[in-house]
């Protein structure tokens, strides 16, 4: 490998030197260098110190305490995967998470092409007894003596072989008790483990924006690594699945931290770090980790039989927006409009109507819609649960016996309205007829009014409709004719109301979409 000697000499004129990076860390005064450069025994002329930040009172002046109790639990974990039946270039374990190496050309020179291998496992595919392989790692850490291992389902989900390392450099085989693909958690089991040391979830979801952080992994391979920060934000939706609920965390993740535990400073586990958001493939200080009160409702399920068993209300749902919550009376702009009910489905069953708002399930008040399908997914199959609905201007219970879910559907999809206009509607209409259906090529299945052309730069354009879309019903009733979409919103704009929702449908599925009207 080569020295530190090494990359000194090869550094460019004017480069910070590994000395003047060890002054800056060790607190020596930096200097300030004649356009000349140094001669002879120049003076220097010291930098102002820099004011150090007092630690808030009551407050630990730093982590090592926390560091030595639970780094021990935390793990690094290698992977094999078979590729025989993928191309030869396919690359392994990348994507959307920070495990995607951008620097392998990097690590590769500074350490050396056998020390790399032996850090990374060589993660360029290779043969073995004909078949190709790919290697790959990340991070997890004991929750139990006698060896159960949590990790992230990106990282082991897709193994052949899985090694877990502790930070003594034991080494033991691992296998898979069971992985869950739509929290990405992952659940292991280190054979002949035995006395292990183990970390703890925290009792409770109660982080707050702010509070201390600390994240414990092996990132890019380098061995066991630290990073501190704070709690950015809660409830942080990024897109990677249905039940999405993440903590925001400023501590530095980088590939390789996938899996590891973020830690408050009684070193409990308040996070499963699993993404970050970064443009270049490093951290840029936006990281999130699963909460622990959903990691370990997950990682008890697969505890128990290695399967994920989830609740299922059979209904698609979109967010409400303020023009949906004005055609519907409802004081705010909350809860889960039903875009449509599932035929035979335990909502279906209960008698849960499209155009129904779900505004609260056991009591538990729903502000966005995004919170229907982890509630309902935390509800066992079979158990009552009590919805709260707003129907024709009142709020009503229904009770709903619970299904289990199928993984193949959703729990519900949520669907985000576009924003509000004060114009025209800018909607051409159409009856439905074959010549129509053909046109557009719309089912027979499909009842109500084809949209046949939309104004530009109209309300209707900025809704997101588009010729070809069927409106089935204005005010939750359904149409037929072009004339039955203008009386019914005749009769909305008699009622008093400023907006008319519309429900639209649009290859086979149904949304709603409200349109502001203007004064008469």
């Amino acid at each position: 490998m080569p020295d530190a000697k090494h990359f000194i000499r090869r550094r460019k004129a004017g480069a910070i030197t590994v000395a003047a990076v060890v002054a800056a860390i060790a607190g020596t005064a930096l200097a300030t260098v004649n356009p000349g450069g140094l001669k002879g025994n120049t003076a220097l002329t010291p930098v102002a110190a820099i004011e150090a930040v007092a630690p808030p009172a009551g407050a630990s002046a730093g982590f090592a305490d926390v560091i030595e109790r639970v780094s021990p639990a935390v793990v690094n974990i290698q992977v094999v995967r078979k590729l025989s039946d993928r191309p030869a270039n396919t690359p392994g374990f990348r994507g959307g998470h920070p495990d995607m190496p951008p620097f392998d050309e990097f690590f590769r020179r500074f350490f050396g092409d056998e020390e790399f291998q032996r850090r990374f496992g060589g993660r360029g595919p290779d043969r073995e007894h004909g078949a190709r392989r790919t290697a790959g790692q990340g991070s997890g850490f004991i929750i139990s003596a006698d060896g159960y291992v949590v990790s992230n389902d990106h990282v082991v989900g897709q193994a052949d072989e899985i090694t877990v390392i502790l930070g003594d450099d034991r080494e033991y085989a691992a296998a898979l008790v069971g992985r869950d693909a739509k929290t990405d958690l992952a659940l292991l089991k280190i054979e002949d483990g035995g006395d292990l040391p183990f970390v703890r979830f925290a009792e409770t979801d109660d982080a707050r924006v702010g509070d201390w952080v600390v994240a414990v992994g092996n990132p890019f391979g380098l061995g066991q690594t630290v990073t501190a920060g704070i709690v950015s934000a809660r409830g942080r939706s990024i897109g990677a699945g249905p039940y999405d609920d993440f903590l925001q965390i400023d501590a530095a993740i980088n590939r390789g931290n996938s899996g590891g535990p973020a830690f408050n400073l009684e070193g409990e586990v308040i996070g499963v770090n699993t993404a970050i958001l970064s443009p270049s493939g490093g951290s840029v200080g936006i990281g999130f980790a699963i909460p622990a009160g959903m990691a370990q409702d997950v990682i008890a399920d697969l505890r128990d039989d290695g399967q994920i068993e989830r609740g299922w209300l059979g209904v698609g749902i979109q967010g409400v927006t303020d023009d949906i919550a004005e055609s519907l009376d409802l004081e705010s702009a909350r809860g889960a409009i039903v875009s449509n009910v599932t035929p035979g489905g335990p909502a279906a069953a209960a008698g849960i109507e499209t155009g129904d708002v779900i505004v609260a399930v056991n009591g538990e008040a729903i502000d966005r819609a995004r919170a229907l399908p982890r509630l309902i997914a935390g509800i066992d199959p079979g158990e009552t649960a009590e919805l709260g609905v707003w129907r024709r201007g009142e709020i009503i219970t229904v009770d709903v016996e619970i299904g289990a879910l199928d993984e193949t559907p959703a729990v519900a999809a949520v669907e985000e309205a576009p924003g509000r206009s004060d114009a025209a509607f800018g909607l051409r209409l159409a009856r439905l007829d074959a010549s129509a259906r053909r046109a557009f090529g719309i089912g027979a299945d499909v009842q109500g009014v084809v949209i046949a052309e939309v104004a530009p730069d109209s309300p209707a354009a900025g809704k997101g409709l588009r010729p070809g879309d069927v409106i089935t019903a204005v005010d939750r009733f359904d149409v037929s004719t072009p004339a039955d979409v203008v009386a019914g919103i005749e009769t909305v704009r008699e009622k008093g109301q400023t907006a008319v929702l519309l429900r639209v449908s649009r290859d086979a599925r149904e949304r709603f979409v409200a349109l502001r009207l203007r004064a008469a």
